[in-house]
């Protein structure tokens, strides 16, 4: 069952990331909230999250670096991407580094409802 897992979502911009942990948490998945990736690696090198959706764009360390350090220390959960600067470059670079999905602010919910059920699936699959 999918609902069980953490949904961690990373924004530095607090209306995106309440307005989405009350998405997230409206499906039944539970959800922490971060505003920024420091703060991320601070509080959650231990909450096993099913799936981290971050920005790209932060003070201090950018959604896609948190992707990148996490994949070199090898304990990477899918990742999705968001960005309201959608850039190819920034795109390539999320997927070289395994990223689920790369939305665009602004996006539907069922773009992001979408990812997040690939991405938990995923996660769900590892051994």
């Amino acid at each position: 069952m999918l609902q069980n897992q953490l949904v961690a979502i990373i924004d530095d911009d607090e209306s995106v990331r309440l307005g989405l942990g009350a998405l997230v948490r409206s499906l039944g998945w539970t959800v922490r909230l971060f505003a920024s990736a420091e703060e991320y690696l601070e509080a959650c090198h231990t909450c096993n999250a099913g799936c981290v959706v971050s920005d790209v764009q932060m003070p201090g360390m950018s959604g896609i670096e948190l992707q990148e350090l996490l994949a070199a220390r090898g304990g990477c959960p899918p990742f999705i991407i968001m960005t309201a600067f959608p850039q190819e470059a920034l795109r390539r670079r999320a997927q070289r580094a395994g990223a689920i999905c790369f939305l665009t602010k602004p996006f539907d919910s069922g773009a992001i409802i979408a990812c997040l059920e690939t991405a938990l699936a995923q996660n769900k699959e590892k051994p």
